[in-house]
C-alpha cells in the first residue's frame, strides 16, 4: 500500500476510530489524515494580519477594528469577514488539492456569549454547520478544535484569553470549566451523528510553560489539571457520543510526548505539533516511543511556517512513519509559504503603522483598508501558491534538498558551505563519495515529472527511477530527466568515478 493510496480522499468514509496504534474509516482502512488548518477565521491572529505591538488576539484585534472604523463599521465588519474568509471556494480548493482533512479552530465566543450563565450562539453554530456540509460534499474530514476555551487553556494570544493566564486550568471558582464543558457537550449533541467531523481536538496547545508574570504557578500542578480536565470532559462527552474519536494534545505548546503516560479513552489519538526544527527522525522519535508503548496513533495535528523546501523535508517523513498531518495556516497576508496568500490592502500599511505604535490613520482611511481586505480575503482573490502545496505532498513543483534521503551510510555524509561535516538542515549539502548512494520517495498522484539535478564534484551521478537507471550526470552540469509514470517512486543517486556534492533535488 501507497503513501498516496493511504491518504487518498476514497478513504473518507466513515467514523474514524483508533486500531492498533493507526487511525482507521468505516471500513477499516487506514488513513492517514492529511490537511490544512483553517486559521485565523473563527479565531484572528494579529501576525495573520501583519498587526505588530498588542493586537496578537481576537479581543484586541476587534478593539483595534472598532477604534480605527467605529462601531457600526466594526459590527458590520465580522459579519462580512466570517462570510468571506472561508468559503465553499476554499473547501473545494483543499479537496482538488488532494487534502483529505482539515482542522477547525474555534474560539469559544463564536459560538457561546461572553456573558454569565450558559448560551450559546446560534449564528456561530451556523457557519460550522455550513463549513461542515462543505467538507462532506468534497469528501474532507473534520477535525473539529477548541482553539481558544473559556478563561483559556494555553496563557497566551492563541486562546484569546484575558490576562496570558490560562485560567481553565488554574482557577478554580471561576465558571471557565462549567462553560468549557457544557460546550464540549453541545458540540457532541449536535455532531454525534456526523462521520465526517472525523475528531474532536479538546483543547489547543495547553499549558504553556512558563507562564509570565504568575511565577507562583506550578507547571506540574497546571498538568494535574489539564489530565482531569480530559477525564472529566470525556466522561461528559460520552454520556452523548459514544463513537467519536479524541484529539488530544500535550502541554508547553503541545510539544511534550512524556505527557502521555496513560490512555484517557479507547479512541484517541496523541496530538503533538512541531514548527522550527531539523526535519529529521529523531524529532518524531519521543512520540514514536509513546506510541509504541501505548498503542495509541500519532497525529502531528499543527505545522508549518517555514520554507517550502523545510515541508518538503518534514512532511514525507511524517507519512513514512504512518504519522498524519495538519499544515498551518491554509492562507494569511503577503506571504510565500501558506497555500493561498492574501494581497495587502493599498492602505493597510497605515493600519500596521498604528498598530506598532504609529501615527493613527484616519476613519476614511482605516475604513478603506478594511473594506478592501474583505474582498481580498475570498480565495478567489488571493494569490494560489501551488509551489506550497507540491512542497506539503513532495509532488512535481517542489524542491527538495539531498540530504533528506530516508537511508544513512558511510559514503553519503553531509557537510556545511565550508565542506566541513554537519548534522544540521539548514544550509547543509550532501557529499557523495565513490560508490555512494541515497533514495528519495517521490509522490506524483497522476502528474508526470520531471528531476533536475546539478551535482559539483569530479564524480558521475547515476539517477534511477524504481530500479530503472535513467540517466548519468557529471559533476557541472544540470540533467533534467523526466520520470516515466505519473505516481509513486524513488528516485536513486548512485555516484562512481569520483566524488560529488549535491545541495537541492528539483521535482518538476
Amino acid at each position: 500500500m501507497t503513501i498516496t493510496e493511504k491518504m487518498s480522499r476514497s478513504r473518507v468514509c466513515g467514523f474514524l476510530r483508533a486500531e492498533n496504534g493507526k487511525i482507521v474509516n468505516g471500513r477499516g482502512e487506514e488513513i492517514l489524515l492529511c490537511g490544512m488548518g483553517i486559521g485565523n477565521w473563527f479565531l484572528p491572529e494579529g501576525y495573520m494580519w501583519r498587526f505588530g505591538g498588542r493586537y496578537n488576539s481576537p479581543r484586541r484585534i476587534e478593539e483595534l477594528v472598532r477604534d480605527l472604523c467605529g462601531t457600526r463599521f466594526a459590527e458590520e465588519f465580522w459579519v462580512k469577514f466570517r462570510e468571506n474568509y472561508i468559503t465553499e471556494a476554499d473547501v473545494a480548493a483543499m479537496a482538488a488539492a488532494g487534502f483529505n482533512s482539515v482542522r477547525l479552530p474555534v474560539g469559544w465566543r463564536v459560538v457561546m456569549e461572553d456573558e454569565p450563565g450558559i448560551t450559546f450562539k446560534e449564528d456561530g453554530f451556523a457557519l460550522i454547520d455550513r463549513f461542515i456540509d462543505w467538507c462532506e460534499a468534497y469528501g474532507l474530514y473534520v477535525c473539529l478544535d477548541l482553539h481558544g476555551a473559556p478563561g483559556g487553556q494555553t496563557g497566551s494570544n492563541i486562546d484569546d484569553c484575558i490576562d496570558d493566564i490560562p485560567r481553565l486550568l488554574t482557577d478554580t471558582s471561576s465558571d471557565s470549566r462549567e462553560k468549557t464543558l457544557a460546550l464540549w457537550c453541545e458540540f457532541a449533541r449536535r455532531y454525534k451523528d456526523r462521520w465526517i467531523v472525523g475528531m474532536y481536538d479538546l483543547l489547543n496547545e495547553p499549558a504553556r510553560c512558563p507562564i509570565d508574570g504568575y511565577p507562583k504557578l506550578d507547571h506540574d500542578a497546571l498538568r494535574v489539571s489539564l489530565k482531569q480536565f480530559y477525564r472529566d470532559c470525556i466522561a461528559e462527552i460520552r454520556k452523548i457520543d459514544r463513537v467519536h474519536m479524541f484529539s488530544i494534545e500535550s502541554d508547553v505548546w503541545a510539544s511534550r510526548a512524556d505527557f502521555f503516560d496513560e490512555v484517557f479513552d479507547d479512541n484517541m489519538c496523541l496530538h503533538f505539533h512541531r514548527y522550527w526544527c531539523p526535519p529529521r527522525r529523531f524529532m518524531y522519535d519521543a512520540f514514536l516511543d509513546r506510541r509504541e508503548k501505548l498503542g495509541i496513533p500519532l497525529y502531528l495535528g499543527e505545522t508549518g511556517e517555514n520554507d517550502p523546501r523545510w515541508f518538503a523535508a518534514m512532511y514525507p517523513l511524517a507519512a513514512e512513519l504512518d504519522i498524519g498531518y495538519n499544515i498551518w495556516p491554509w492562507k494569511k497576508m503577503d506571504t510565500d509559504n501558506t497555500p493561498c496568500s492574501v494581497k495587502k490592502p493599498a492602505l493597510w500599511d497605515k493600519v500596521i503603522a498604528y498598530s506598532g505604535g504609529g501615527d493613527r490613520p484616519s476613519y476614511a482611511d482605516a475604513q478603506a483598508a478594511f473594506t478592501e481586505y474583505l474582498e481580498n480575503i475570498r480565495y478567489e482573490n488571493c494569490d494560489h501558491l501551488d509551489n506550497v502545496i507540491a512542497s506539503i505532498l513532495r509532488r512535481p513543483g517542489c524542491v527538495l534538498r539531498a540530504c533528506d534521503h530516508f537511508e544513512k551510510n558511510d559514503l553519503v555524509t553531509w557537510q556545511d558551505k565550508d565542506g566541513n561535516p554537519t548534522n544540521e538542515w539548514d544550509d547543509t549539502f550532501t557529499a557523495f563519495a565513490d560508490g555512494g548512494t541515497a533514495s528519495y520517495h517521490l509522490y506524483a498522484d497522476g502528474a508526470r515529472g520531471t528531476v533536475s539535478i546539478s551535482p559539483v564534484g569530479d564524480g558521475v551521478l547515476t539517477v534511477s527511477v524504481d530500479g530503472t537507471p535513467l540517466a548519468e550526470c557529471r559533476g557541472g552540469e544540470t540533467a533534467s530527466i523526466p520520470v516515466p509514470g505519473t505516481g509513486d517512486c524513488t528516485l536513486t543517486l548512485s555516484c562512481h568515478g569520483g566524488g560529488v556534492v549535491v545541495d537541492n533535488i528539483i521535482w518538476g
